[in-house]
């Protein structure tokens, strides 16, 4: 027979609610138990304070009593922060109650594929879906010598890095940041990764974009790069190991210790060049876009 205080119980385990500013220093330890995986997560709470006018969405947090015990950004990216499968399927349950608003699901892989499990029939089939996207990361200086012609872009910068931006894009999703009406806030999105000191880039003696990388997210304790890319004329000649380097050694020194990204499983070529600038995998991430 179950008592009232064991359903009591039972009940406090399972509650799941919205978090606010109130709970950014419980959600801010819970990221921090593993700080590089849970970067995106960790720089969103301290850049907003988690105020859902400033999230552009929703934080949510299971907690056992007074304690937070999981996380999920609910926004244009869908992120689990510490979840087991059960924080995730109590998770989904919140998720189904409304209109699917976000565009991408992203973050470990045994997470995401319990969140799916529960939600998958409900909302349909991804565009893509990336299951086991191995995630990377390196706290020491590269193991090879960094490229000296990869710099910190400026304003200045802007006509070159633009279309080389988009292009990596495309390229990497599938369809234009541009498409849709975007082309106004990717550009914004762009001029504000210059602005933070956070893309860099190799010019040609043309002014054209021969590599170039950005940091998307960062912490005291780690940077994650997105947008890595080699002009299709140079691919091939071990750009981006070089580049990639320079990357490590000015993120590590200006931004955060750690450095960290996920790549497609499938992508040897960036896999093998990774390896050799140093970075080693910590986790496996999947990602389903829509």
């Amino acid at each position: 027979m179950v008592t009232e205080q064991e359903t009591d119980k039972r009940t406090e385990s399972a509650q799941v609610r919205l978090l606010g500013p109130d709970d950014r220093d419980q959600f801010l330890a819970l990221a921090g138990r593993d700080p590089v995986v849970n970067v995106f997560a960790d720089y969103r709470a301290r850049v907003t304070n988690l105020e859902p006018r400033w999230l552009g969405g929703e934080v949510w947090g299971r907690f056992r009593g007074s304690t937070l015990v999981a996380g999920c950004h609910m926004g244009a990216n869908l992120v689990p922060v510490g979840c087991t499968a059960d924080d995730m399927a109590a998770f989904a349950d919140r998720a189904l109650s409304r209109v699917r608003s976000t565009a991408t699901i992203v973050g470990p892989h045994e997470p995401v594929a319990a969140f799916w499990d529960v939600v998958g029939d409900r909302w349909g089939p991804p565009r893509e879906a990336r299951w086991r996207q191995p995630h990377l990361q390196i706290d020491t200086d590269p193991a090879v010598r960094p490229d000296p012609l990869v710099r910190l872009t400026t304003r200045d910068d802007l006509p070159a890095l633009y279309p080389a931006c988009v292009a990596m894009y495309t390229e990497e999703v599938g369809v234009s940041p541009e498409s849709g009406g975007g082309k106004d806030y990717y550009r914004a999105r762009v001029q504000q990764l210059i602005s933070r000191g956070w893309s860099f880039a190799r010019f040609d003696e043309h002014g054209r974009v021969v590599f170039k990388a950005e940091v998307a997210c960062a912490t005291p304790y780690a940077a994650q790069v997105q947008g890595v890319y080699v002009h299709p004329d140079h691919r091939g000649r071990g750009l981006s190991v070089s580049g990639m380097a320079a990357v490590v050694e000015l993120v590590r020194r200006r931004v955060a210790p750690t450095v960290s990204l996920y790549v497609n499983e499938w992508n040897s070529p960036a896999r093998a060049a990774y390896a050799r600038v140093g970075f080693t995998e910590s986790a496996r991430f999947s990602t389903l876009m829509f």
